[in-house]
């Protein structure tokens, strides 16, 4: 099971921000689609940064209430690891348990193709086991 083939499934679209928005819409949008991070690219849809609710938290504990005025650049994670749609589940699996985030954004062609969470892995993940328990099942039922 590959990337793409979760992209297939839930899409491609991701909410974006630049670099110099305010950190307080960045936590509009997050609060207001119920989301963990927003992808930070420029105006042609490379990657520049991720913001998650950790880099937010992180932000607020340090500057109080100033950090809602502080451009998402200064709030961010500009160090993106990243994966493509050919990586596979366990690959981004291992990619995230040894980064200890939840979000990894999909590249393809250098630009923004897509995003995978930790629930969309798992999600995949479970649907795996099922079908092969299923598969197991079945070849025992006709044995």
């Amino acid at each position: 099971m590959t990337v793409k083939a979760i992209l297939e499934q839930k899409g491609h679209d991701v909410l974006t921000l630049g670099p110099n928005e305010k950190l307080s819409e960045a936590i509009r949008i997050l609060t207001e689609h119920r989301i963990g991070a927003l992808v930070i690219t420029n105006g042609d849809h490379k990657i520049v940064g991720i913001l998650s609710e950790r880099d937010v938290v992180r932000v607020l504990a340090r500057e109080g209430a100033a950090a809602l005025d502080i451009a998402v650049r200064s709030a961010m994670t500009p160090k993106v690891k990243i994966c493509n749609e050919n990586h596979t589940v366990n690959e981004v699996m291992e990619i995230m348990t040894s980064g200890r985030f939840r979000h990894l954004p999909v590249e393809k062609d250098g630009l923004l193709d897509g995003i995978v969470s930790i629930g969309d892995v798992v999600k995949r993940r479970i649907e795996d086991v099922e079908r092969e328990a299923a598969e197991i099942r079945a070849y025992i039922a006709t044995a």
